[in-house]
């Protein structure tokens, strides 16, 4: 889950006590850095965000940032009124130590301790005793700056020990990690990281999507290293984007030789600490649970699907283990709840219980992991190794009440197990469109005076199935059958459903299925003796369980990469039969059948015309989660052809009316 603890990435940017500056008047420079006319597009300027991180032998991080603004227009005041810095305190100490006003007019003030307020951080399912520092800046006008000066040690979460620094000093001790991003969303002038690291270690670095002014420096017991970017641009967005850690420049640094380190790391931690030990309670449950499985992909669903199920996403501070440490399954077991690593734990407990071979794994849930070993997690999920010695991925915080073991919401998506051997970083790959498939198909009729009735029957599998499926059991039973009924009546407030039925959403042995008998009262329009109307199938029925129809088809062009929620197939069939005495008029009216194979996505589909009938047919084959830059035009030809027959109108006139 996106909350998972990430150990060791050290914060926000930031602050040495060894790194000592004198007070400057930074007037000038503020008065001379420009106007909101120089940098459009920002409400801010930042003239200079400057980090320095001392490092000691143990891996702990002493940390000083300093940041210069200038307030360009009156949105820039109302956004900088107040600054937030987040820390974790049982592994971060973080203080604002100055905040200085430069007036426009030429005024100087020094904000004082009473306006720097320390308070429990706002939480929602997760409750772990994180803060923030705010200051309360106030009234600002364009052409104002801010100085601030914040110092820190440590990184976000911990290992939770109680000797003095030894709580700052990052898990996987000696070493240090720390992802720099080199983008904003406002104009930045200069942009500086500054290290200072123990000779004994050896620094792996690497700068994505871009360049960055590196210098290195050796004087003392430490090495020196010093990466600067200038004139930093507010970066650009693009609806339905990857993320912006994919696609702006940033700097990934560590001190771990490979990947093969930080798995074993992962593996001991968690394994010294006893994360995966069982219960008579817990086998009790596991045998319960394997009572009647057949074969043992059986057998690893059902356990996955009871984690799934039964441990509620829920965090709260449990004292030691809120690092990478992974709650003991008898704790999660108990509680009956836990963030993601409490239930890949929990999963990995009951499988190992079962006499599988099972590990916990890390990922990072909604961006790229690059390939260099510094900490870029945010996620844990659960490998077991199969008879046939191949792992197969599971993920219990992403499939409550979903068929799929193993999310393909998360296909293309970076992960690595935490083995005694070590292992290397992986990827889940695509997942097949047609495990997602989603079938509609209607056998209608329309009636001289306008009213269509008929039948709908859909088959949803994977993650077309869990959109519905979901949509179900985050509700009450009694309320499903509105639900469902609901997304008919948005497009079509005037059906009377003659019956309706579907598929239990906690029924798991099948594809998910909707079946409605309806009548809808003048569903076709007249106009001089035409009867005009859209084929029902065609019209986007259930269009919020279709995330693909949200994505923006206006776009000619596209500068980022881009995503849907998964791989998916759409069939959608209709057999219309048409009043006798009608016919229908070709030409404009009717669609026909088109064909795009190019790359990643494909349509196929139109209206045909046949005696007393009409058949409408449209496949899409949507092959990917994320696409590249050059896939954009055979998506967007696919997407543009559904929403076409959707929009298109269909005529039908008397036989004896001569046009």
């Amino acid at each position: 889950m996106r909350y998972f603890v990430k150990y060791c990435l050290l914060v926000l940017s930031f602050v040495l006590i060894q790194f000592s500056v004198q007070a400057t008047d930074y007037t000038e420079q503020i008065r001379n850095a420009g106007t909101s006319t120089d940098y459009p597009g920002s409400h801010v300027l930042t003239i200079f965000d400057h980090t320095k991180v001392d490092v000691e032998e143990s891996g702990l991080g002493y940390f000083r940032l300093h940041q210069l603004f200038k307030i360009l227009d009156e949105k820039g005041a109302l956004d900088m009124r107040i600054m937030k810095f987040a820390y974790e305190p049982m592994s971060a100490k973080l203080q604002i130590e100055k905040v200085i006003i430069y007036r426009k007019n030429g005024n100087i003030e020094t904000l004082t301790k009473d306006r720097i307020y320390d308070y429990p951080a706002p939480g929602t399912v997760i409750l772990w005793g994180a803060r923030e520092q705010m200051v309360e800046i106030g009234w600002l006008e364009p052409g104002d700056g801010i100085e601030i000066e914040v110092r820190k040690k440590g990184y976000t979460y911990a290992l939770l020990l109680d000797d003095a620094d030894e709580r700052y000093i990052p898990p996987m001790r000696g070493h240090y990690y720390d992802i720099v991003p080199f983008w904003s969303d406002q104009h930045i002038l200069e942009k500086s990281y500054r290290l200072r690291l123990p000779k004994s270690k050896k620094l792996n670095y690497q700068v994505y999507n871009g360049e960055l002014e590196v210098e290195l420096s050796v004087g003392g017991e430490k090495q020196g290293y010093s990466f600067t970017l200038r004139d930093i641009k507010p970066m650009k967005s693009e609806s339905n984007m990857v993320s912006p850690s994919n696609v702006f420049t940033k700097l990934l640094m560590t001190t771990a030789p490979n990947w093969e380190s930080k798995s074993k790391w992962f593996y001991g931690v968690n394994e010294d600490y006893g994360s995966f030990e069982s219960t008579p309670e817990i086998d009790k449950k596991v045998n319960e649970i394997l009572v009647g499985a057949t074969n043992e992909l059986d057998s690893i669903s059902r356990l996955n699907h009871w984690v799934a199920d039964n441990i509620r996403y829920f965090g709260l501070n449990m004292g030691v283990g809120e690092g990478y440490t992974l709650h003991k399954g008898e704790m999660t077991f108990e509680d009956r709840c836990g963030v993601c690593k409490d239930k890949a734990g929990m999963l990995v407990c009951m499988l190992r219980s079962a006499g599988f071979e099972s590990y916990a794994a890390m990922t990072m849930a909604g961006s790229r992991i690059e390939d260099i070993p510094a900490d870029q997690f945010n996620h844990s999920v659960t490998a077991v190794k199969l008879a046939n010695g191949e792992f197969m991925m599971l993920d219990p915080t992403w499939v409550p009440f979903v068929r799929e073991n193993w999310s393909s919401r998360e296909q293309q998506q970076n992960y690595i197990i935490g083995t005694a051997e070590g292992e290397d970083l992986q990827i889940i790959p695509i997942a097949n469109s047609k495990n997602h498939f989603y079938k509609l198909h209607g056998n209608t009729e329309l009636l001289e005076d306008g009213t269509l009735k008929g039948e709908l029957k859909l088959v949803a599998e994977g993650q077309s199935d869990a959109a519905f499926r979901s949509q179900l059991t985050r509700n009450p039973y009694s309320e499903w059958k509105s639900l469902i009924s609901a997304e008919l009546y948005r497009k079509f407030p005037k059906m009377n459903i003659k019956e309706i039925s579907f598929s239990n959403g906690y029924d798991y042995s099948k594809p998910f299925e909707i079946y409605v008998d309806f009548v809808i009262p003048d569903y076709a329009r007249f106009f001089d003796g035409d009867l005009i109307f859209t084929p029902i199938v065609a019209s986007n029925l259930f269009e919020r369980f279709n995330y693909h129809l949200r994505v923006n088809s206006r776009l000619e062009k596209r500068q980022f990469p881009f995503k849907d929620a998964c791989s998916k197939y759409i069939v959608l069939e209709e057999d219309i039969k048409i009043p006798a005495g009608y016919q229908s008029v070709t030409g404009v009216h009717l669609m026909s059948m088109k064909k795009y194979e190019v790359m990643a996505a494909s349509f196929e589909g139109g209206i045909t015309a046949e005696e007393g009938k009409l058949r409408l047919i449209e496949k899409i084959n949507l092959e990917k989660r994320v696409y590249d830059v050059a896939e954009w035009e055979s998506f967007r030809d696919a997407l543009i052809a559904q929403k076409e027959l959707a929009e298109n109108k269909i005529v039908i006139t008397q036989k004896s009316v001569k046009k």
